[in-house]
């Protein structure tokens, strides 16, 4: 069992910067990936980035990878996903979510899901 809150969503201008938060807690979540996944409007979910808890590896979408850092907070249970020039079609629900199968990591294939976290990018 892993649960998960995002928090931070909200409205930027183009090439602004937003941290999203998402604070985890379960018997063995250290075990887990911790991944952000977002989906816009008539869209299929789709991976942004993961970090693997025990070790601090990281992974990201070539759509972000520059702009987007993935980073965990041990002492306060909490991934951040800090957003750099942001651009209009970074608009979407953000998610948080959970996996302990590794090989699904870039995946939509998670096992827990927060609720979602709105941002939205005006030009």
């Amino acid at each position: 069992q892993v649960q998960l809150v995002e928090s931070g969503g909200g409205l930027v201008q183009a090439g602004g910067s937003l941290r999203l938060s998402c604070a985890v807690s379960g018997p063995t979540f250290r075990r887990y990936a911790l991944g952000w996944f977002r989906q816009a409007p008539g869209k299929e979910r789709e991976f942004v980035a993961a970090i693997l808890w025990s070790t601090g590896n990281t992974y990201s979408a070539d759509s972000v990878k520059g702009r987007f850092t993935i980073s965990r907070d041990k002492a306060k249970n909490t991934v951040y996903l800090q957003m750099n020039s942001l651009k209009p079609e970074d608009t979407a629900f953000y998610y948080c979510a959970a996996t302990d199968n590794i090989v699904v990591i870039t995946t939509t294939k998670y096992d827990y899901w927060g609720q979602g976290t709105h941002v939205t990018v005006s030009s």
